[in-house]
């Protein structure tokens, strides 16, 4: 029960340190102000100041609604950026093309594809003989002989363990003689050490040393263990036709590269679109349900924050039209008034939204970590770890939306208020309002 009521004790930790403290700028700026010409400014601000507790409730509603919202939508904002990672580590790119091996000439036919950016082939070989070192420790091994520059390219655009094309250049006539540079999982890297060691079939070894680990890569199943080399360093007896496209690029179609990549008399290719992987993180009603849910969180907290502000201003409007009547009856034309209401309400807003921000942030930072959201975001898929600790992330339109949303509302409002008590400022001075 304290833990669902945690982001309302953010907000009314802020709201106390903001009532307590926001009076003093407002008398620095309305001291500023009397100096300045005209009396908009300095009435406004010095009323403002003024209001002191009376403004306290007000705020908590507002900073409490905003943290409402923000928090919110940080599940959400958390959920999505898990679905992302874990397609994305899931598939390797935007697309993966898989074939065994594909046909001569595959990459440049789906380099034309519209969409796509950038191709990236790859040979993949599972249980690759270590031949100098015991695997027992950590299982199969995966061999991905890649062509240097454009899987640095897919690696850097993805994040998935970035290196640069060096790290995997082989030097000249290396190629059956020279050790070759690899990038190694971190399993692979502690067995093979910094040695120059032996690897591959009876039928064309060849040597690698170890010269980056990563704990990712693109085109190797999630948390299992890899070797990545540079394919034309390889020796003469190994295949080297890709088994494996990797495709960058937007709004991709699994139809148009199914048909780039395949041959006649050849098994059409099996075609992985990132985004259908992450459509099926998100087949359950539970899921669904549970998104709804925050996501009117967000709304019910905005619409709250909403009304609050509404009600400070009604509860405040027989006031404030009363001294409107006063000021008009001394000379103040109604912009002026406008310009009085508006400067006046200002300060209450602009510190529940400032305050709301930040009591949402440090909600989410604060709570986050201690909240698991795998099963929605994954509803129960493994991601191989790829995915990482799915936990609410701090989301700028959640924040920052709502907050802007108040600052707006209040100017509005009270120009608003003062436009209808046009009429109004001499039914207020027969009436002898001593307020």
């Amino acid at each position: 029960m304290l833990a669902s009521a945690a982001p309302l004790l953010v907000a009314l930790i802020a709201t106390l340190l903001l009532a307590r403290f926001l009076p003093l700028p407002l008398r620095l700026a309305a001291r500023w102000a009397a100096r300045r010409r005209g009396p908009v400014a300095f009435l406004g601000l010095a009323r403002a100041g003024r209001a002191g507790g009376g403004a306290a409730l007000p705020l908590l509603a507002l900073v409490a609604a905003l943290t409402t919202a923000a928090f919110g939508g940080s599940v959400p904002a958390g959920v999505a950026d898990a679905r992302d990672r874990a397609s994305l580590a899931a598939v390797g790119a935007e697309a993966r093309v898989d074939g065994d091996p594909l046909p001569e000439g595959a990459a440049g036919a789906v380099r034309r594809v519209a969409g796509v950016t950038d191709v990236a082939a790859v040979r993949r070989s599972y249980d690759l003989e270590l031949r100098e070192r015991d695997t027992g420790g950590i299982g199969g091994v995966t061999l991905l002989a890649v062509e240097a520059e454009s899987y640095a390219r897919v690696a850097a655009r993805t994040g998935l363990g970035a290196f640069g094309a060096d790290t995997l250049r082989a030097a000249p006539g290396a190629g059956g003689s020279g050790a070759l540079p690899a990038v190694a999982s971190p399993g692979v890297a502690a067995l093979l050490g910094g040695d120059a060691v032996l690897v591959g079939p009876a039928e064309a070894p060849f040597t690698v040393r170890v010269t980056a680990v990563r704990e990712v890569t693109p085109g190797a199943a999630s948390g299992g263990e890899f070797l990545v080399v540079d394919a034309a360093g390889l020796p003469g007896g190994a295949a080297r036709a890709p088994t494996t496209l990797l495709v960058s690029g937007s709004s991709l179609s699994g139809t148009a590269l199914r048909a780039a990549a395949g041959a006649p008399g050849v098994d059409a290719p099996e075609v992985v679109l990132r985004a259908a992987v992450r459509a099926g993180f998100t087949d359950s009603p539970a899921q669904r349900g549970a998104e709804l849910v925050y996501g009117a969180a967000v709304a019910a907290g905005a619409a709250y924050a909403a009304v609050a502000l509404l009600l400070a201003l009604v509860r405040a409007a027989p006031e404030r039209v009363a001294l409107l009547a006063r000021l008009r009856a001394m000379g103040l034309t109604r912009r002026q008034g406008r310009g009085l209401l508006v400067v006046e309400s200002l300060p209450l807003a602009l510190a529940a939204a400032g305050g709301g921000v930040l009591a949402g942030w440090a909600a989410v930072a604060l709570l986050g970590p201690g909240i698991d959201l795998t099963a929605t975001a994954l509803g129960g898929r493994s991601a191989g770890g790829a995915a990482g600790p799915v936990t609410p992330a701090a989301d700028p339109w959640s924040l920052l939306l709502p907050a802007a949303a108040v600052v707006v509302l209040a100017v509005v409002a009270s120009a608003a208020q003062a436009w209808a008590a046009t009429g109004r400022t001499t039914t207020e001075l027969r009436a002898g309002d001593t307020r």
